[in-house]
């Protein structure tokens, strides 16, 4: 899959594959960076060069250009188990949307940072989507001015947040190229960025368990209520006792992740310098910090899922314009 990275694309025929059900799949390399979050929300736009890799799922043949999703992975990683992201491409292939599934992990020697998300920056994968919306905007079967940003849990806080205008102009495509919309499931939203309501004129959608104890509710609406005082089109989407992953159908028992760190009773914030500061303590934020708590619990909830996928084919359907 999309750990195998090659130099260029692979393509691989996949018509008539009961399994894909897409006319075609390519394997991409992707041009990214590996850049600290207080550089990056620094402005600064030298860093670690890192080629990473994205599958593109494309459903129909022929030549005309299709809407896409870019799709941002959990804390798990791409392949972790019980992701929700396979079922997600294959409903939006359905739709007709191409899927461009990024790994952000393997290119960098990454497996999982449930237990440690010290090995990547909490935003890095903003900057990896950013490179993905330019990349797939020169596709030749991609519609550029279609192509949405979704992302779930770690991926969810980077696809929610890549929203930011300082964040765009830091690492965002050149010629004012922006993502349709952003939509992020069950994101962490527990900091507080300096002009973090300076967003993009697109639709911001988040949907979240009331129930969840990974990254929990409150904090989104804490932020989505200064969004839309901001007079933003933002929407928090709530699943009454939802869980985190909560459209994962392989959480039917719920797990408990053991040893897994959770941020859900801290009250961070960006400072002036642009370092991540613990409210409570005014030190640098730091995982051994007393707020954070460890093992949260990932459960799936049918009625949710159910509901939340309704809710995302309703919402792209009128956002990419899909014919009914």
């Amino acid at each position: 899959m999309i750990k195998r990275l090659v130099a260029g694309a692979i393509f691989v025929a996949l018509a008539g594959s009961a399994i894909a059900q897409v006319a075609r799949l390519e394997v991409l390399p992707i041009s990214s960076v590996t850049i600290s979050d207080v550089d990056l929300l620094a402005g600064k736009k030298d860093s670690q060069s890192i080629t990473i890799a994205g599958e593109l799922r494309i459903p129909q043949g022929g030549t005309n250009k299709l809407p896409a999703a870019i799709l941002l992975h959990s804390s798990g990683g791409i392949g972790g188990s019980g992701s929700p992201i396979d079922e997600w491409s294959k409903e939006l292939n359905q739709l007709g949307i191409a899927t461009f599934t990024v790994d952000s992990f393997s290119g960098r020697g990454i497996v999982s940072t449930s237990n440690d998300q010290t090995q990547l920056g909490r935003l890095n994968m903003a900057a990896d989507a950013y490179r993905a919306l330019d990349l797939l905007a020169k596709h030749p079967r991609i519609d550029a001015s279609r192509i949405v940003v979704i992302g779930f849990s770690r991926g969810a806080q980077s696809a929610l947040y890549s929203a930011m205008n300082r964040l765009y102009r830091t690492l965002g495509p050149a010629n004012n190229l922006r993502f349709a919309a952003h939509i992020a499931f069950y994101p962490d939203c527990t900091t507080s960025y300096l002009d973090d309501t300076d967003v993009v004129d697109r639709p911001i959608r988040i949907l979240h368990g009331t129930s969840d104890n990974f990254n929990p509710v409150a904090a989104c609406r804490s932020y989505v209520e200064r969004l839309t005082s901001a007079q933003k089109n933002v929407k928090l989407v709530e699943y009454p006792d939802a869980s985190h992953f909560f459209d994962a159908p392989a959480f039917r028992t719920p797990v408990t992740l053991k040893g897994a760190p959770t941020t859900r009773n801290c009250h961070l914030a960006e400072a002036d310098d642009h370092q991540i500061i613990n409210r409570d303590t005014q030190k640098p934020f730091s995982y051994g910090d007393a707020c954070v708590e460890k093992d949260p619990v990932i459960a799936y909830n049918e009625a949710a899922s159910s509901e939340a996928h309704a809710y995302v084919r309703t919402f792209l359907t009128e956002v990419l314009r899909l014919k009914p």
